[in-house]
């Protein structure tokens, strides 16, 4: 696949998985829209990018994505900047034993929540392109304790 003018949206884009899957992809032309809850890392992130590849080629949204509002918003504001999607990439993941609802909100239905929004938005029927998602796991689902 040619990923040179493709645009894709990761979310837990501040660090780890998340930041690698943003410079591969921008070393390959893609554009990135980054999203994560810690906004000083993603601004860090950003700038850190910024020195590599084309500031216009990345976007930084603090998002909650276990806000069904602010990740909604920042699917728009993708649209709005970027003018497509084409990619994405459900990244975030907790891992919160002691608060285990907003665990299974992050782990499970945002990622959820943002199939169906990233379907919309690269619905070919709709003005879409068609796209691919992208989903992350952790190994340390297979642990036990």
């Amino acid at each position: 696949m040619d990923l040179k003018g493709k645009v894709c949206l990761i979310t837990g884009a501040a660090q780890g998985i998340g930041k690698s899957f943003a410079e591969t992809l921008l070393g390959l032309g893609a554009k990135v829209v980054l999203l994560d809850v810690n906004e000083s890392e993603g601004e860090a992130c950003k700038e850190s990018l910024d020195k590599t590849f084309d500031a216009n080629s990345s976007l930084f949204i603090k998002c909650d994505v276990g806000s069904e509002e602010q990740l909604s918003c920042a699917f728009k504001r993708t649209i709005n900047h970027f003018g497509r999607l084409d990619i994405m990439c459900n990244n975030a993941g907790i891992n919160n034993e002691k608060n285990w609802e907003m665990t299974m909100n992050i782990n499970l239905i945002s990622v959820i929540r943002g199939t169906y929004l990233a379907l919309d938005y690269m619905n070919k029927a709709k003005g879409g392109n068609g796209g691919v998602i992208v989903n992350t796991a952790s190994l340390a689902g297979l642990e036990m304790r």
